[in-house]
């Protein structure tokens, strides 16, 4: 019987209790967590993320401040956002004007601030696989003895995922565009999280019948934001999957706030 993996329902229950412990935080500690988001490249897409996050801050009581800046400025602003300790959290919104210089911006955050996961010396893990982790445990999907396998190796999702299932011990397999025999692999597998952006990559004849799917690539055509995933794989009668909204998205944003809330939460104990 075909399942769905409905993020949403579970972001619900992790956004009351991250609500409380901010409560808690600004009650017991008198500390209002606060994430600062750099903004250098105003695009329609990359900016409805942005009023999703602010959105969530304001349902759990977490300030949400935007810079709005060149890019030239951005090393500046961060170091002054690093030293400012009423600030919790630094994301950058990526993909930046000049790409050139992504890394050197990321790494400037500090380290205890990273909450997005993307410098080399961050403390926290990424928002996606975070998110991915908690929608597979909250369906009860056990990773180990399974043929695990991540579809694309970007910043966002594949590197920091294999990353954090190397750590929990896992060992997936990695697939790209230049994979030799990607069908046979991707039909041998148990659990697929694809995170390529290439719309409807994934087809019905690629896959298990019974495989577990999680669909974490965004990407936009003529419908507006569509997944990897084809929609005859949806079709499978036995099928594990994300719907196609509401899947990975709202546990993401959820992963991103926990990060914040732990920020701020180190901020006390430093």
């Amino acid at each position: 019987m075909k399942k769905e993996l409905n993020g949403r329902e579970l972001a619900g229950f992790v956004k009351e209790r991250q609500a409380k412990a901010v409560r808690g935080l600004r009650q017991q500690w008198k500390v209002q967590p606060k994430l600062a988001i750099i903004r250098t490249n105003p695009d329609p897409v990359v900016d409805s993320y942005m009023r999703i996050k602010q959105g969530y801050g304001e349902d759990i009581e977490v300030d949400v401040d935007v810079h709005t800046i060149d890019q030239s400025e951005a090393l500046e602003r961060i170091e002054k956002l690093n030293n400012d300790a009423s600030v919790h959290g630094i994301i950058v919104q990526i993909p930046l004007p000049d790409p050139s210089q992504t890394d050197e911006i990321l790494n400037a955050v500090s380290a205890a601030k990273d909450v997005d996961g993307l410098s080399e010396h961050s403390l926290f893990d990424a928002p996606t696989p975070m998110a991915i982790n908690w929608l597979l445990v909250g369906y009860d999907i056990a990773l180990q003895g399974k043929e695990v396998l991540i579809v694309g190796h970007g910043r966002l999702v594949g590197r920091p995922l294999e990353k954090l299932w190397q750590k929990s011990g896992l060992s997936p397999k990695i697939v790209d565009k230049n994979t030799q025999g990607i069908m046979k692999v991707l039909q041998a597998a148990d659990v697929i999280v694809s995170a390529t952006g290439v719309p409807g990559l994934i087809t019905g004849e690629m896959v298990s019948p019974d495989a577990v799917i999680v669909d974490a690539g965004v990407a936009t055509d003529s419908n507006g934001l569509v997944g990897d995933v084809a929609q005859d794989v949806r079709e499978l009668p036995n099928i594990t999957i994300t719907p196609e909204k509401g899947g990975v998205g709202p546990l993401t944003v959820s992963a991103l706030f926990e990060n914040v809330i732990t920020a701020a939460r180190n901020s006390v104990a430093d």
